[in-house]
């Protein structure tokens, strides 16, 4: 755990003056602002995927340490916990959130099979869950909740974009190796809205998978025009390494999203170089705000920040300027729901808003990766593919609080 997030002590006994004041003043914002917020967070900060929670949770304490331990005026207790990417742990872990330490919101998870173990219960205990990272179509169309929203992306999004880009090189039949899970799924099925040409193989891998060489194998027979992917955190490491040791990147053109990025570059270095990607953020994005944090980040924890910063950092802003607006009241939560789809802060991104799921709204690029003068890794922008675009799901979501 990073040193910015010390060890949370639980006082066994609350006084009764405490008590009293909290009771006379219960829903009020006078009242949010004489207690901490309680402030629940699950990320995989475990196994080969580590590096993805970790960035977040970094991303989001650096939001914090600027707003001085503070959102909206309340200080944070951050009670955070690790789902070691196991949808049963993430459900103990969390019940423990709920019940013992009696957060007043959620933010995670990373992956989308742990968010569908965590959805439900979030939704029926009364809070508001709020996604860094995982977007499965499954919560986008008709069973969205305006009690949850997303800040990165619905997951087929990225993947349309390189569906557009191979559309655009008249590539006609594509290989695909996905992870087995939903956003495995979601990826495929955005590629597919884009692309019109052949699928000439699909195959999917269970997710604590490293060694792909039959998989290449079988890529490299097929000789397909290119091959799709997704693979993050340490698939996504082990797949370009192998990639690049069997010879393919200058036969067969890889196409990928989170596949490598700066989470993972500082391990798969020259292999990823020469690899074409999609994603909605990037540390060359040019925006004053984003400038300011990507030189923060690189200050604070001596690393290139991911996208995955960039989200846990828009989380704790986002969370900041909702409460912001309910003058930190979460008593109310139809209140703070409505604050917290007005986004009104200024995203790393630029543009950025949510649309009537609880998704966002937002820009996607095309991307490489690049060895910066400094040795270090990173993705650069190479073209925008997407502009203000919201996924296609959200004309199916009815659940929608009245303002």
């Amino acid at each position: 755990m990073s040193d910015m997030i010390k060890p949370i002590l639980r006082h066994a006994m609350i006084s009764a003056f405490a008590a009293l004041l909290s009771v006379s003043a219960s829903g009020t914002g006078q009242a949010a602002n004489q207690t901490k917020l309680r402030l629940g967070m699950m990320v995989t900060l475990s196994g080969s995927s580590s590096v993805l929670g970790t960035q977040t949770r970094d991303g989001f304490q650096l939001a914090l340490n600027q707003l001085g331990g503070k959102l909206g005026g309340r200080e944070v207790e951050l009670f955070l916990v690790d789902d070691e990417l196991k949808p049963d742990i993430a459900v103990q872990r969390l019940q423990g959130l709920l019940a013992r330490d009696q957060v007043e919101l959620v933010v995670g998870p990373i992956f989308s099979n742990i968010l569908q173990a965590i959805h439900k219960p979030v939704l029926e205990s009364g809070r508001i869950l709020i996604s860094p990272n995982a977007g499965p179509s499954v919560y986008a169309g008709a069973q969205c909740s305006p009690y949850f929203s997303v800040v990165s992306y619905q997951n087929d999004q990225a993947h349309e974009v390189m569906g557009r880009y191979a559309e655009g090189k008249a590539y006609r039949r594509i290989a695909v190796i996905m992870p087995n899970y939903q956003a495995g799924k979601d990826a495929v099925a955005g590629f597919r809205r884009a692309f019109k040409g052949e699928i000439s193989d699909e195959i999917y891998v269970p997710m604590t998978q490293l060694d792909f060489s039959a998989e290449l194998a079988r890529i490299s027979a097929g000789k397909p025009d290119a091959v799709f992917t997704f693979m993050p955190g340490g698939m996504g490491v082990a797949l370009v390494k192998q990639y690049a040791q069997a010879g393919l990147s200058s036969r067969i053109p890889f196409l990928s999203t989170f596949t490598f990025d700066e989470a993972t570059l500082p391990a798969q270095q020259e292999a990823a170089l020469g690899l074409t990607g999609s994603t909605s953020w990037s540390p060359s994005l040019g925006n004053p705000t984003n400038k300011a944090f990507v030189a923060a980040y690189e200050a604070a924890y001596h690393s290139v920040p991911s996208a995955y910063a960039m989200q846990g950092y828009d989380t704790a802003m986002l969370i900041h300027s909702a409460l912001q607006q309910t003058s930190g009241d979460t008593q109310d939560r139809d209140r703070l729901a409505r604050a917290i789809r007005k986004a009104d802060f200024t995203s790393l991104r630029g543009h950025f808003r949510f649309n009537s799921n609880g998704y966002p709204i937002q820009d996607f690029y095309q991307v490489k990766a690049i060895k910066r003068a400094d040795g270090k890794f990173q993705t650069e922008i190479v073209d925008k593919i997407l502009t203000d675009y919201g996924d296609t799901y959200a004309k199916d979501c009815r659940a929608v609080l009245q303002q």
